[in-house]
């Protein structure tokens, strides 16, 4: 037990110690967090050997509430899909930790980043653990609570406070459903515990039960899935909930890497995977999923062709390629969502710390027409990203390769949904390629466009920095060969350590997908399909923006109004200004604010106090301070009392 409590409360309490006495640490208020993530990062190493011989666990650190029939305790589940999980945050975290030394050097608010990161890591740590729904439920908004406080962290910057608002109130929304979500399982099977839920499912309890909603009738297992999804939705920036990601990379890059592409928005993810028992019981469910992923993925990928800031394209790439992890989640192959979980983290980790490395070198420019040029001045940077780029391609033999091609093969090999959404998927890897390497091509290719006093002071980033960009390189590279597929020649470890988790519903599922592929054709050449793509896509960058760099600019010209629909995001934004936010405003100040507030509430308020003004000018004058004013009333008060007292008898 001690060993499974040290690994998220060695980061809570180097938040608690950063937070006391951070102030007079000053710029050694690294070394607490940094020294406690590290060791939970050995920790979980140890945890997932032990998980790998077999070695789980399940068990109770304290009982939390007790009411009645409602008993629910913090306790850890530690399988082979935590396990997995511990490694990813972990690594990430600590790497992100060391990271931040040389990137946020001099910030005035060092030891407070530091704490809000092991704040983070403490949380996410206790959500991945977590063996029962309300430790999952409280911790994924502990999650999000430190989202605020990283993206706003440059809070005396306006676009950093608002960013961080907007991601505070989007997430609420999805969380309202997913509160809900919660509350419905404790209604159906009276206990919030894993083991004892999805216990229940597998034995068939409420199967075919159905829910009456506003007129309408549904079933209990998809009702509950989609009210699960919405979280998921929101957390993980899928539509119509994603607005939130791109605007929080006004937090500090490091924030990025961390919680916006590696950690955080992955916890949707998760929680759908963890949940496959109930996923599995409705097929409606796993088609919202799917479709929700395939259209994001599509979505997301086109936005990013037209953005200019360096991390908004990296931005809207962690939305599309959450997307692809959902799909793999929706057609049943849970074990290569995951699988893409783990590697995106890795390449887009480094593409983010790299974004900051470039942004580090040009003094804090982001947008890219303003950088080029940069390949032989910051050669480790552009090396390094140059591998997270061909990753996230899906190119062999790089991690991205394996993962996303597995998700493209059980997409197009699936009945239904599915088989339909791959098409989406195939286009969008289409698009990752072009604007990964458009980014590539406009960043550290041609001539400088930068100022020259900017360009006269570009420099390679620290060791602090450029070495876990060394590291998530390597795994950017090499995370894949854990799961090579049999066509490949195999053994596909990840697999068949991840059966364990996912049994039996879900390799009947993947099962049927694979007898429902398209006849003729066959896994390698889907494979071969998906790599040419991502060459198509490389190759097609590779002409516009270096055979013929005039190009992008003639097409945005002869095809202004989709690119300004795409620059603009579909104008989902201002959208969503017209038909809820002005609405909201206008109603609070014109009718909440105006009618209810000052017209009734205060008004009420008001003539109450008119009332007794008015009274009270009358009964003062009663107050005259003359003494035969007062004999007066005395012997008015006798004649009155003694009258009563005569006609009353």
């Amino acid at each position: 037990m001690l060993k499974y409590a040290l690994i998220p409360f060695l980061p809570l309490t180097a938040f608690v110690f950063n937070g006391f006495f951070g102030r007079w640490l000053k710029d050694k208020a690294h070394w607490p967090p940094v020294l406690a993530v590290v060791c939970s990062f050995a920790l979980a190493v140890s945890v997932l050997f032990d998980v790998i011989g077999g070695n789980t666990y399940n068990g109770v650190l304290f009982s939390w509430i007790t009411s009645g029939t409602f008993d629910v305790h913090v306790g850890f589940k530690v399988d082979q899909l935590t396990s997995v999980m511990l490694i990813v945050v972990t690594t990430v975290s600590s790497l992100v930790h060391i990271y931040s030394i040389g990137y946020m050097h001099g910030d005035k608010g060092y030891a407070r980043f530091f704490a809000y990161l092991a704040l983070f890591t403490f949380s996410m740590l206790m959500l991945v653990m977590a063996d029962n729904f309300l430790q999952l439920y409280v911790f994924w908004e502990a999650v999000g609570l430190c989202s605020y406080f990283l993206i706003g962290f440059w809070y005396e910057k306006k676009s950093a406070a608002d960013a961080a608002k907007k991601a505070f109130v989007v997430n609420r929304v999805g969380d309202f459903g997913f509160g809900l979500g919660v509350m419905l399982i404790f209604i159906t099977f009276g206990s919030l515990n894993y083991d004892v839920v999805f216990g229940a499912i597998g034995a068939g309890a409420h199967a075919g039960e159905t829910l009456s909603i506003m007129g309408g009738t549904y079933g209990l297992f998809t009702v509950i899935a989609i009210l699960l999804f919405t979280g998921a939705v929101g957390k993980s920036a899928q539509l119509p909930l994603h607005v939130w990601l791109p605007d929080a990379m006004e937090g500090p890059t490091p924030v990025s890497a961390l919680i916006h592409a590696a950690t955080m928005v992955t916890a949707g993810i998760f929680m759908v995977a963890r949940c496959h028992p109930i996923f599995n019981q409705s097929q409606t469910a796993l088609d919202v999923v799917t479709w929700t992923g395939g259209i994001t993925a599509l979505f997301a990928a086109t936005i990013a062709l037209t953005q200019y800031d360096i991390k908004r394209v990296v931005a809207y790439s962690t939305i599309s390629q959450l997307g692809y992890m959902f799909v793999g989640c929706g057609v049943g192959a849970y074990t290569a969502g995951i699988f893409h979980l783990m590697t995106h983290a890795f390449f887009k980790g480094l593409l983010f710390l790299g974004c900051g490395s470039v942004i580090h070198a040009m003094s804090g420019e982001q947008d890219m027409r303003n950088m080029g040029g940069l390949k032989d001045k910051i050669k480790l940077t552009y090396w390094t990203f140059l591998i997270a780029s061909i990753s996230i391609c899906g190119i062999p033999p790089f991690a991205g390769f394996f993962s996303k091609d597995e998700i493209l093969w059980k997409a197009f090999s699936s009945h239904g949904a599915g088989h339909t959404v791959y098409y989406l998927l195939a286009i969008a890897a289409f698009l990752t390629a072009f604007y990964s390497f458009r980014l590539i091509y406009m960043t550290f290719y041609g001539e400088c466009r930068a100022s020259h006093d900017v360009a006269h002071h570009v420099h390679e980033s620290p060791k602090v920095m450029t070495v876990p960009l060394m590291i998530l390189a390597v795994l950017a590279f090499a995370a894949g060969f854990v799961g090579i597929p049999d066509i490949l020649g195999g053994p596909n470890n990840f697999h068949h350590f991840m059966s364990n988790v996912f049994g039996g519903g879900h390799e009947a599922l993947e099962g049927g997908a694979v007898e429902g592929a398209v006849e003729g054709a066959s896994e390698g050449m889907m494979m071969a399909i998906s790599v040419l793509i991502g060459l198509a896509g490389i190759g097609l960058a590779w002409f516009m923006y270096r055979l013929r760099p005039e190009l992008p600019a003639k097409a945005a010209k002869l095809s202004f109004a989709v690119h300004d629909l795409l620059y603009r995001k579909y104008y989902i934004d201002e959208i969503y200004d017209t038909l809820i936010i002005n609405p909201l405003k206008w109603s609070s100040t014109h009718f909440l604010y105006k009618f209810v507030d000052v017209g009734i509430v205060d008004g009420f308020v008001n003539a109450v106090a008119s009332l007794v003004d008015a009274m009270s000018r009358v009964l003062r004058r009663l107050q005259s301070g003359y003494y035969h004013h007062y004999a007066f009333g005395m012997a008015f008060g006798v004649v009155v009392i003694v009258g009563i007292f005569m006609f009353t008898r």
